[in-house]
């Protein structure tokens, strides 16, 4: 195997410095390599893949198998929100179902979306008139600091992070399950 100097970081435009700057003060000798798109992500070559890690923060990009198969240091995913709701949109779905619970949930990227061994959560109790898009700040707000508190050993360690005993559980929401709903109509969006 390949020595690991590389992050690959899926995330959007707003954070890339910002994430890039932690991760640099953790290790600056990393080449963090950023990504947005699934174009970007098919341009990345095979001897690259295998010294990197790949990092997702709030992205929706399905990361291909095959590409995650070729990892040297593995991929990990920064969700915004908590374990029993995974999938698209999660704090829509917890709104809907009047969650008492909700957060972030850092977990190892596998073929499956949102399904792989969790290593890492952020969670806080949700106010009964909580709208969504308050919900989407809050899980936010969790997820950068569930992620700088795995930054450091994201950006320094070879080995992979420790799994949780912490399962997804809960019906995985999607585009569809949104539609079916409802959308916008049964789900407060303020």
């Amino acid at each position: 195997m390949s020595a690991f100097d590389t992050i690959i970081l899926l995330t959007g435009e707003v954070e890339q410095p910002v994430l890039t700057s932690v991760l640099l003060g953790h290790n600056p000798r990393l080449t963090i390599r950023p990504v947005e798109t699934l174009t970007d992500i098919a341009a990345l070559e095979p001897e690259l893949l295998r010294r990197a890690r790949l990092i997702a923060f709030a992205a929706s990009v399905i990361v291909p198998s095959k590409v995650l198969d070729q990892l040297g240091y593995g991929a990990y995913n920064f969700h915004p929100g908590s374990p029993h709701f995974p999938g698209w949109a999660p704090a829509r779905l917890a709104v809907y179902r009047q969650a008492k619970e909700f957060g972030a949930t850092a977990h190892v990227m596998t073929e499956r979306v949102d399904a792989g061994p969790i290593v890492g959560t952020e969670l806080f109790p949700v106010l009964a008139d909580i709208t969504v898009g308050g919900l989407e700040e809050l899980a936010y707000a969790r997820l950068a600091r569930l992620f700088w508190r795995l930054a450091e050993f994201l950006a320094t360690q070879v080995e992979p992070l420790s799994e949780l005993p912490i399962a997804w559980s809960g019906q995985k929401s999607s585009r569809r399950l949104y539609a079916a709903m409802g959308g916008q109509n049964k789900i407060a969006a303020g």
